[in-house]
């Protein structure tokens, strides 16, 4: 095994794009134009306004570029997966409403082709679970670097590490003992999306991503955490555990899968 692991960039597959990547049945039956709930909820976030200059790191597909651009902000998506790229510029030659300027470049997260101080957000969205530790320590300093003066990065990652670790075995026990045990395969990354045994090799808690942001030089850090709407028909001792478990902390640290981050330089 190397000393500096990486993944490659071929991958990410226009198959993975479009059948596995956080998004992909939004994208395929809007074009794009809808966004998923998490993709949403991260999106809101950044706050973006009319004149902003906005990096979305990992752009992917390349609807959050469009998207920042229609509210008026100058957006440029960097990816390093050539696959990506075409997908994005498919995407945003048709776009015809787009207030602000959009770009397109191929880029490793450790080395951004820009200047100093020049986005007021750089958006992170189910990325960093790709990059190795000494990768996101790299990306992380590069992106406090291009990122101007009272501007914030935004991050978005799941599944939370401390949910594959400590929760899911027992959730995993629990429904074995249901007889469901075939949907719940004991390799976590295996758990709905196969494809993330192959790409996930970094995933973050609440409290190690709040760390990374804080090492790599940010100010003003906040992370926190979220779950899926777990609309289940299960019976009440079931709902209560959920209530529980998904509420009420130390438990929820545990058991919430999204961790989502926000660093003031």
């Amino acid at each position: 095994m190397p000393d500096k692991p990486s993944l490659p960039p071929d991958l990410y597959t226009e198959e993975y794009f479009l059948h596995a990547c956080e998004g992909y049945e939004e994208f395929t039956e809007s074009q794009g134009e809808r966004l998923s709930r998490r993709l949403s909820a991260a999106f809101a976030v950044a706050a973006v306004q009319p004149g902003m200059r906005v990096l979305d790191l990992g752009c992917g597909r390349g609807e959050i570029v469009r998207h920042c651009a229609r509210l008026g902000a100058d957006a440029y998506g960097v990816d390093y997966a050539p696959v990506a790229l075409k997908l994005a510029g498919q995407l945003l030659a048709q776009e015809a409403e787009a207030r602000g300027r959009m770009g397109l470049g191929r880029s490793d997260a450790k080395v951004l082709p820009f200047p100093d101080n020049a986005f007021d957000r750089v958006l992170i969205f189910d990325v960093v679970e790709h990059l190795f530790p000494w990768e996101l320590a790299l990306c992380l300093t590069e992106v406090r670097r291009v990122l101007k003066p009272g501007g914030a990065v935004i991050v978005h990652t799941a599944p939370n590490v401390w949910y594959d670790r400590y929760a899911y075995p027992v959730v995993r026990a629990v429904r074995v003992l249901m007889g469901q045990g075939a949907q719940y395969p004991k390799n976590p990354r295996l758990l709905n999306v196969a494809a993330n045994a192959d790409v996930h090799v970094n995933e973050q808690s609440q409290f190690s991503l709040a760390r990374v942001l804080r090492e790599a030089g940010f100010g003003r850090v906040k992370a926190w955490l979220e779950s899926p709407p777990q609309n289940r028909r299960e019976n009440s001792a079931f709902a209560l555990a959920r209530k529980v478990l998904f509420g009420a902390p130390p438990f929820r640290y545990f058991f919430e899968r999204e961790v989502f981050a926000v660093g003031e330089k």
